[in-house]
């Protein structure tokens, strides 16, 4: 028998009062300064967000995982955060919104795992309200566990001197960044812009990490037991999928993909392969394939012009070769875009929308007796289409996000989280002709 221990390990997650404080930014410089002393730092993200992984991910140099009660359980966070200690010397997690924000909040995950807090404050404008502000979260609710504070934004070193020495004695000064554009993160209508498009990302987290250095110590997190997860035939995945090979839409357009999710597939015995729709000009031969979602809409021009792709596509559907359309891979099976011709693949038409048009976590049973499967959805695009939703996802402010069956394709504006039910996800991609 194996004996599976307890995991001690320093751990922190990174929050803040409220969106737009710089959580991202903070977490990836703390990251790289951790990682420029030769430790093996791994990073997670709070909530289903796939942008800002792609930041920590260059900060880190490995892999993101999502941390969410809502969408992917507590297990699965358990599970993961016991995977990654095992080689880590330091975990840091970045969370979502403000502390208490959201229903599960980054609060409600920092006292499920034991995660001691830091804040990080948009310090600009601020003297020693600073530090009321911190003592106020931090001491919100009992179960928090202290493990500092990053002041962002700071406007020279006597500004941070200010700040630092406004805190309480119980609360660890862990730097300041200073106001400056070469640290700055671009955003769009969805959040940052993709780690990918930012030529000089890893110079401005290093610019970051070497600044935030020279501000303090950066001490290690307290250290944090992580608990070994039980492990029972129901959490290791089936092996559905062994023989099958997967292909998966991977570009500028699509890029939305939990880690998580290829994990999931590989470990059901899936061989997986990557395609890019806006360059390839054939599919690789595969037994299903995947569009997830992504900003197909910044990229009309080339999706309308690659008509050998538009005709792989559509040889695959009409094969039966199973599809899945996730958000942006369902706008780009749709007939148009913004009024631009995309593949044709499903009737109707697609308009991004100048407000947010769908946001939250939702479950659906989208198939009989075989339970629920966790997804997210988050889109700007709205849908309009003579197609009939075969089901709707359920949230818990009511009917969810429409699922649409058309012939071999499963479409719809939700991001799936296959380890939330890999039964379920295996049997989106097959497809029994009816």
């Amino acid at each position: 028998m194996v004996i599976v221990k307890n995991i001690t390990c320093p751990a922190l997650l990174v929050s803040a009062p409220a969106s737009g404080q710089g959580k991202t930014l903070s977490t990836a410089a703390l990251a790289r300064a951790w990682k420029n002393r030769g430790l093996n730092v791994r990073a997670f993200k709070c909530g289903p967000d796939f942008l800002d992984p792609m930041v920590l991910e260059t900060a880190t140099g490995q892999p993101v995982y999502n941390l969410d009660l809502g969408m992917c359980g507590e297990q699965d966070g358990l599970a993961r955060l016991y995977q990654a200690v095992q080689t880590a010397d330091v975990i840091i997690v970045e969370g979502v919104m403000g502390l208490f924000d959201g229903t599960p909040s980054s609060a409600d995950i920092a006292m499920r795992y034991n995660l001691p807090v830091m804040l990080t404050i948009d310090a600009s404008g601020m003297a020693q309200t600073f530090g009321a502000l911190a003592s106020g979260l931090l001491g919100f609710q009992t179960a928090i566990i202290p493990a500092g504070v990053l002041a962002n934004k700071v406007g020279s070193t006597g500004h941070a001197d200010m700040l630092k020495h406004s805190l309480p004695d119980y609360l660890n000064w862990l730097g300041a960044l200073p106001q400056d554009e070469a640290y700055a993160l671009p955003e769009r209508h969805l959040g940052l812009f993709r780690a990918q498009e930012i030529v000089d990302l890893d110079a401005r987290i290093e610019a970051a990490a070497l600044a935030l250095a020279a501000s303090s110590a950066l001490p290690l997190p307290p250290m944090v037991t992580f608990i070994a997860p039980e492990i029972t035939t129901s959490s290791i995945p089936p092996k559905l999928l062994v023989g099958k090979t997967i292909a998966i839409a991977r570009d500028a357009a699509f890029c939305f993909i939990y880690p998580a999710n290829i994990d999931c597939l590989q470990e059901m015995g899936a061989t997986v392969t990557f395609f890019s729709p806006l360059h390839d000009k054939t599919l690789p031969e595969a037994d299903a394939y995947w569009l997830p979602g992504g900003y197909p809409e910044l990229h009309l021009k080339e999706i309308s012009e690659n008509t050998a792709m538009r005709n792989a596509l559509l040889a695959a559907f009409n094969a039966d070769k199973p599809i899945l359309a996730e958000c942006g891979g369902m706008m780009a099976l749709c007939e148009s875009v913004n009024g631009e011709p995309v593949y044709g693949l499903l009737a109707g038409n697609c308009n991004i929308e100048p407000r947010l048009q769908g946001l939250g976590t939702q479950h659906t049973d989208l198939l009989e007796n075989m339970g629920n499967i966790g997804a997210h959805t988050f889109h700007y695009g709205k849908f309009i289409t003579p197609l009939k939703p075969t089901t709707q996802a359920n949230s818990r402010y009511g009917s969810g996000e429409n699922i649409y069956l058309h012939g071999s394709i499963t479409a719809t504006f939700l991001h799936f989280y296959f380890s939330s039910n890999p039964a379920l996800a295996a049997r989106l991609f097959s497809y029994a002709k009816p």
